[in-house]
C-alpha cells in the first residue's frame, strides 16, 4: 500500500495544514509520496526532507516565526509598476525566495529524502505541470506564483505559475502515482471573516481560496470512490485575513486538536459534507 499526503494551497492558512501534520505524526502516519501545491508545495517541500515529528515540529517552528513582509512585501512603488504595465506582479518575490534558500537544504526534488511532487500551471496553455525533478526553490516558488501577485517562474522553458490554477488539491496526481490511500490536507479559507479583506491582495487571495474549495469538493466527489481517501477536515470558523500570518501559532494548535478527534471517530461516509461553502450568524 502506498500512502500519499496531498497538500492544497491557501496562502496563510498553510499554517493549519502544519497542525493536520503533527497529529497524523502523533498517531504515527508517515506518507510514502508527497504532493504540494502553492503554500501546501513550501509545507510539503519541507517535509520531504525526511517527515518524522521533529521535522514537523520545525515546521511549526518556521511558520510560527513567519510575518507579512517574508511572503508579501508590498510597496507603492511596486504597485504603480504594476498598474502602468511595467510589471506583471505588485510583489517581490525575493523575499519568499530567501525564505525557501534558507529552510530548503536539499537542492534539487530527486535529492529529497521522500518522494516529491509539486504542481505548478503552464501560463501559456494553462495545463497542469507536475514537477518531480530539478531545483526545489524554483519548483515551489512556481506552484506559489499567484498571478499578479508574484511573477511567474521559467522551468526548463516552461513559463509556469501558480499550481492552484490547474489543480489546487491534487488527489489526481496522487492518484495517477499510484497511492492507494491518499490523505487529503486543505487548507482551507476564511469561513467567518467579519467583512470583505481590505486590501487589493486581501480580495485577490480570499477570491482564489474561494474557487479552490469548490474545486476540491467535486475532486472528493470523484476520489472516494477510486481509491481510500481521508480528507481531513478544514478549520472552521476561520475569522483570520488572508495577508494575517500573526495567528499561525493559533491556527495549528487548533488543527492538531481538531484532526486528533478526527482521527478517533470513524470516516463518514459523505466527505464532502464539512467541505460545502457555508455563512456564520453574525
Amino acid at each position: 500500500m502506498t500512502t500519499a499526503f496531498v497538500l492544497s494551497g491557501g496562502g496563510n492558512l498553510g499554517a493549519v495544514q502544519v497542525g493536520m501534520l503533527q497529529a497524523l505524526a502523533d498517531r504515527g502516519i508517515v506518507p510514502d509520496l508527497l504532493v504540494g501545491t502553492s503554500a501546501g508545495a513550501i509545507n510539503a517541500a519541507f517535509l520531504a526532507a525526511g517527515p518524522s515529528p521533529a521535522r514537523v515540529d520545525a515546521l511549526a517552528q518556521v511558520w510560527a516565526g513567519i510575518r507579512r513582509r517574508d511572503v508579501f512585501p508590498t510597496s507603492p512603488a511596486a504597485a504603480l509598476r504594476a498598474a502602468t504595465g511595467r510589471a506583471n506582479s505588485f510583489v517581490d518575490p525575493r523575499s519568499l525566495r530567501r525564505l525557501l534558500e534558507r529552510h530548503l537544504t536539499y537542492g534539487r526534488i530527486e535529492n529529497a529524502c521522500w518522494p516529491l511532487a509539486v504542481v505548478a500551471t503552464d501560463v501559456t496553455t494553462g495545463m497542469e505541470v507536475i514537477l518531480r525533478h530539478g531545483d526545489v526553490v524554483d519548483a515551489v516558488m512556481a506552484s506559489a506564483a499567484i498571478p499578479s501577485v508574484f511573477p511567474p517562474v521559467e522551468v526548463d522553458g516552461h513559463t509556469l505559475m501558480d499550481g492552484g490554477i490547474a489543480n489546487n488539491t491534487a488527489i489526481s496526481v496522487a492518484g495517477g502515482l499510484g497511492a492507494d490511500v491518499i490523505y487529503v490536507l486543505p487548507a482551507g479559507y476564511a469561513c467567518a471573516l467579519p467583512g470583505p479583506p481590505q486590501s487589493a491582495l486581501g480580495m485577490a487571495l480570499h477570491a482564489v481560496s474561494l474557487a479552490i474549495q469548490r474545486r476540491l469538493i467535486s475532486d472528493v466527489d470523484v476520489w472516494q470512490s477510486r481509491c481510500e481517501l481521508r480528507v481531513v477536515p478544514p478549520l472552521c470558523p476561520v475569522a483570520v485575513s488572508p495577508t494575517d500570518f500573526s495567528h499561525s501559532g493559533e491556527l495549528m494548535a487548533r488543527a492538531r486538536r481538531a484532526t486528533r478527534s478526527w482521527l478517533d471517530r470513524p470516516l463518514p461516509p459523505y466527505q464532502t459534507d464539512y467541505l460545502a461553502l457555508h455563512e456564520h450568524a453574525g
